[in-house]
């Protein structure tokens, strides 16, 4: 089937079946080609014209037989990162034709001989989720706190991060952004974060970081060189910006690693949210590309406690969450917050700020 063909269609992250595989891969090739990532939809294009043939050994026969909802699953990203991998360590010349945009008459072919040389090196990349931590995503925390600081809430903030993977925004103290002019974090920062800014900037204030902290079910050690390569495996190829920024994110851990534990993400808010408040602190519960990937019941439980500290939050000890995730009929990335400082029927809706590229080129900013 022409790529062109493949559109994106709104349906059910839960279903399951071969029917929801499919889905699955044509909406991860039309959200690609959507986003200006042409190698990476030419990739999913391939495995999904792979689905209905016998290519593909016991890799593709896993991913026809998919056991859980492919959607949720990130199913074809999954593979995709498993892929870009061998191009990455040089594995398998053939394949990284596709990935160096040379001429190719029948990527699925390619892709179905890579999938069967490799079996062993892909079978575990179906195993987890895909890890996408991406610093360029932190504009959205550092634009939160600013507007968050301008609503009076103390300027201090704690961060508490769910899904934090390598831990990369939770180093955004030692970043330098400027949000359409308005700056903050060291001048002096190897990684500048400077996405093209849309709309009014956010307001012209201050915020301090006085803790970060956060989780994940599988954390990523950055000063790992095999677990930093996994992680560059999952960054489309097409944005070489952001390998840019990885390799900042590295040196930023060498220096002093994020600190992040092995825990559930409604064990650790509900964990976090336990302990005393700090006065003069706001205290920020914050995710970005995390939510979908997170079970309903753990969801659930993260929405009652966090709702449940903000019910008993005052003017002094505030609480606030923040949320960078995707809108899936419009393939943009949304900022939106709510907050609790002890007003009345504070926290009640969720505010959107504005609306973003996946990886933060632009920001098109309402707060």
């Amino acid at each position: 089937m022409a790529d062109k063909e493949l559109k994106y269609e709104t349906v059910d992250p839960q279903a399951k079946g071969f029917e929801a595989v499919q889905r699955a891969f044509a909406n991860q090739v039309a959200y690609c080609r959507d986003n200006g990532a042409p190698v990476t939809a030419t990739i999913c294009q391939a495995l999904y014209d792979l689905l209905e043939t016998e290519r593909g050994g016991a890799v593709m026969r896993r991913v026809r037989k998919w056991a859980g909802p492919p959607l949720a699953d990130a199913l074809p990203l999954r593979l995709a990162g498993g892929l870009h991998a061998l191009h990455l360590a040089d594995e398998d010349p053939s394949l990284s034709a596709i990935y160096l945009e040379q001429r190719v008459s029948n990527p699925a072919e390619l892709v179905a001989d890579a999938i069967e040389r490799h079996e062993a090196f892909l079978m575990p990349w179906l195993d987890g989720p895909p890890q996408t931590n991406e610093a360029g995503r932190s504009w959205a925390y550092a634009a939160a706190m600013l507007w968050l600081a301008d609503k009076g809430l103390s300027a201090k903030f704690a961060l508490n991060e769910i899904g934090s993977s390598a831990g990369i925004n939770l180093m955004l103290r030692r970043y330098f952004f400027d949000l359409g002019g308005v700056t903050a974090g060291p001048k002096g920062a190897q990684m500048r974060l400077v996405p093209e800014w849309r709309g009014s900037p956010p307001p012209d204030t201050e915020y301090e970081i006085v803790a970060a902290q956060g989780c994940d079910v599988k954390p990523v050690d950055l000063t790992d060189p095999a677990q930093a390569l996994r992680l560059k495996a999952y960054i489309w190829p097409e944005f070489t910006e952001r390998f840019a920024r990885m390799d900042a994110a590295i040196a930023a851990a060498d220096r002093m690693p994020p600190e992040i534990t092995r825990e559930t993400a409604d064990v650790f808010v509900e964990r976090v949210l336990a302990q005393p408040a700090e006065p003069g602190v706001t205290r920020v519960i914050m995710h970005s590309v995390v939510w979908q990937y997170v079970p309903e019941a753990q969801r659930e439980k993260i929405t009652e406690a966090i709702e449940k500290a903000g019910a008993a939050a005052t003017e002094e000890s505030p609480i606030a969450w923040i949320s960078l995730e995707a809108n899936r009929d419009t393939h943009r990335h949304e900022l939106t917050v709510r907050y609790w400082a002890g007003n009345e029927g504070g926290g009640k809706e969720w505010q959107r700020l504005g609306v973003a590229h996946p990886h933060g080129t632009w920001v098109d900013w309402e707060g």
